[in-house]
């Protein structure tokens, strides 16, 4: 009875070290007697040669690597320190057994921490103090991503840098106390330009309403002179209408004159017969008749008869 209690108890414990757990977010690589085998298992359960074989979890979600206290000294000699780097990366799980392979489970060792510390000392090398802490400061986090990426693409395909965050390096006080002393009078200076730019974004508001008001004033005295042009050239369009109305008037009347007189003279022409003249001859002397006494006829009526 107490060896099979024995055995019972070392089936379990073989069983339990056999038995293994892979979390949600890793993969599981394998160790045979210090070599690394090929096999990658996936999240879940699995199992394993107990006391021969061990497992190692590796992350191949997205994870943030956090390298601290890196110093590095300035083109000027002046050693500064960034107090954290941040880098967000992945790796990529079909190339897991490679990179373990290559660089072991400590991959990040290799091509994050080891590399920033390597990137930010060239950097600060090449550059001045105020380009490293003010001037270029804000191209780091692209510069170090890119520098990152290129490393990896050559030597470690699988690693992806997806984001760099680098927090302000810290300088000595008193160069410190100087670019606050220095940001301080810029700020004065900055508040000095903004203060005349209003006064003279002010005058030329005023230089502009007063521009505006003066060529309103062109165009109301424009638009009066055009309104008094029209109105002109309207009177002397009616004036010269009421001369041509009354040209035509006068040429109507004196064409129909001419024509009566054409006519009458047409029509007296036509009565200048012996029997018409005759007739207002007649009529003259009887409008003219006198009436005589005494005791001769006048000598007219002899005259007429001596024509008749």
């Amino acid at each position: 009875m107490i060896q099979l209690a024995i055995l019972i108890v070392v089936s379990a414990i073989a069983l339990a070290l056999t038995i293994h757990q892979v979390d949600e977010g890793y993969v599981g690589v394998y160790y045979r007697g210090g070599a690394l085998l090929s096999t990658v298992s996936r999240p879940g359960f699995h199992l394993k040669m107990p006391f021969v074989t061990t497992m190692s979890q590796v992350q191949v979600t997205v994870q943030t690597d956090s390298v601290t206290n890196i110093p590095c000294g300035t083109s000027g000699g002046v050693v500064i320190h960034f107090a954290k780097i941040e880098v967000v990366n992945r790796l990529k799980e079909d190339l897991v057994y490679q990179t373990i392979k290559n660089y072991t489970v400590h991959y990040d060792q290799t091509w994050i921490f080891d590399k920033i510390h390597h990137e930010i000392n060239q950097f600060c090398s090449a550059q001045t103090l105020q380009e490293v802490y003010i001037t270029l400061f804000d191209t780091l986090d692209e510069r170090l991503a890119q520098a990152l990426q290129q490393g990896c693409n050559t030597w470690a395909p699988a690693i992806e840098i997806l984001a760099v965050r680098v927090t302000k390096p810290r300088i000595p006080e008193q160069i410190k106390r100087n670019y606050e002393a220095m940001e301080g009078e810029k700020t004065k200076l900055l508040i000095a330009t903004e203060s005349q730019k209003v006064v003279e974004m002010e005058a030329e508001t005023e230089k502009k309403k007063a521009t505006i008001f003066a060529e309103q004033k062109r165009l109301v005295s424009e638009i009066e002179m055009q309104r008094m042009i029209m109105e002109k050239e309207a009177e002397q369009k009616v004036s010269e209408l009421e001369d041509k109305i009354q040209s035509a008037h006068s040429k109507a009347t004196t064409d129909s004159n001419y024509y009566a007189n054409i006519k009458e003279a047409e029509g007296n022409e036509k009565k200048l017969t012996d029997s018409f003249i005759e007739y207002q001859r007649i009529r003259s002397v009887a409008n003219n008749s006198k009436i005589y006494f005494g005791e001769k006829i006048p000598n007219i009526f002899s005259l007429k008869s001596t024509r008749l």
